[in-house]
């Protein structure tokens, strides 16, 4: 089997490559999230997730211990949540939390993954985006607020967990599960055979 790497330290991205047998190394990807607008919002998740792919297999290289030349995957995503023009990361406080859970109340929205695969052994590059859309019921502002001063939004793109307390507000999504929790397994599968 390859080495498998996650260039993530996302909780949810580790527990489910372990549900699916695998134990990736984990190296986080140490990069500038700013979301770039100047481009479509598949670009920019791909652009993302490539960005901190190639971060992970700079590390690596500069590290005597890891011969990039291994037969080694490298696995990087990122999420992002799309509303009518807006492209919503991870929200930098609570107010920026509220202000997105605002947007998106009763409302549908898009989740994009951006996803990219480095096969070192066979230096090939692989990057696709994934979207489902979800559609949320309405809820009062004393839920709002009562969830907004809990931790859960607060590393979530778009300031919500479909698999957290919030998961009760979710009308019903059109794609993939996996791809609003962050990673499109189904997908990413494929590359690790």
């Amino acid at each position: 089997m390859k080495r498998v790497i996650l260039a993530s330290s996302s909780p949810r991205r580790i527990e489910m490559m372990r549900n699916n047998g695998y134990e990736p190394e984990i190296i986080p990807a140490d990069v500038d999230e700013t979301i770039l607008i100047d481009m479509s919002c598949e670009a920019a998740a791909m652009a993302m997730a490539l960005k901190k792919a190639a971060y992970v297999a700079e590390q690596i290289s500069a590290d005597k211990n890891h011969d990039l030349n291994d037969d080694a995957v490298i696995i990087a995503a990122d999420t992002i949540v799309v509303y009518g023009d807006e492209i919503m990361g991870k929200p930098v406080d609570q107010e920026d939390a509220y202000r997105m859970l605002s947007n998106l109340n009763g409302n549908s929205h898009n989740v994009m993954t951006g996803v990219t695969i480095i096969d070192t052994a066979e230096n090939l590059k692989h990057c696709f985006c994934d979207t489902t859309s979800v559609y949320f019921k309405e809820y009062t502002e004393e839920e709002l607020l009562t969830y907004v001063n809990t931790d859960e939004p607060y590393d979530k793109a778009g300031g919500y967990a479909i698999q957290g307390t919030f998961g009760k507000y979710i009308d019903h999504f059109e794609g993939d599960y996996d791809n609003v929790v962050g990673f499109p397994w189904y997908r990413v599968k494929e590359y690790l055979v």
